[in-house]
């Protein structure tokens, strides 16, 4: 089973990911990127931290499922951790559910929705990004934010939408639902 989790920065992407990892035994798969490791993430982690050069290298190589650039950085998914027998578990950008319908169509696309927007925003202030990032980050969650509430036919593509109140609440109907999903 492969599952793909998307929502606002500050939604709790990586948090989710985490304690499906944990609770019910899935694999994360890294993305590749080029940006630069934030304080306290580690190398080989959640991200592989890697240079421009290698990741044309390994696309060139046909080694890569899917790659997209986002505000001046190249993230890629290899294709032997997308495309696995083991459950597997990662984020995508929202505006790549497209491509990645496209890609495995069996993919379970869950989308995480804040119930109060300021509190993503307050997480992502919490990450102590330089300003001019974090202010790039912020307009991006407005953005997205009024683009997945609005476009209807963008949602749509998304398997499950769920509410994340930062609470056990929500973290028990995430991972009731991934359970559900895979005893069928």
């Amino acid at each position: 089973m492969l599952v793909a989790i998307a929502g606002i920065t500050g939604i709790g992407k990586s948090y989710y990911k985490n304690k499906i990892t944990e609770k019910l035994g899935f694999d994360k798969i890294k993305i590749l990127t080029t940006r630069a490791p934030r304080v306290g993430e580690k190398d080989n982690d959640d991200k592989i931290f890697v240079t421009k050069e290698e990741i044309q290298k390994k696309y060139d190589n046909g080694d890569i499922a899917y790659k997209f650039e986002l505000l001046g950085n190249i993230y890629a998914y290899a294709n032997e951790a997308v495309f696995t027998d083991r459950n597997t578990v990662f984020e995508i950008h929202y505006n790549t559910i497209t491509d990645w319908k496209k890609i495995c169509p069996e993919l379970c696309a869950i989308y995480l929705l804040p119930n109060d927007i300021n509190i993503a925003k307050e997480k992502l202030r919490e990450r102590n990004l330089s300003p001019e990032v974090e202010n790039a980050r912020l307009l991006e969650i407005d953005e997205h934010y009024n683009k997945i509430i609005t476009d209807n036919e963008l949602i749509k593509q998304f398997d499950y939408v769920l509410y994340n109140n930062y609470d056990k609440e929500s973290e028990d109907k995430v991972i009731n639902l991934v359970r559900r999903l895979m005893q069928k």
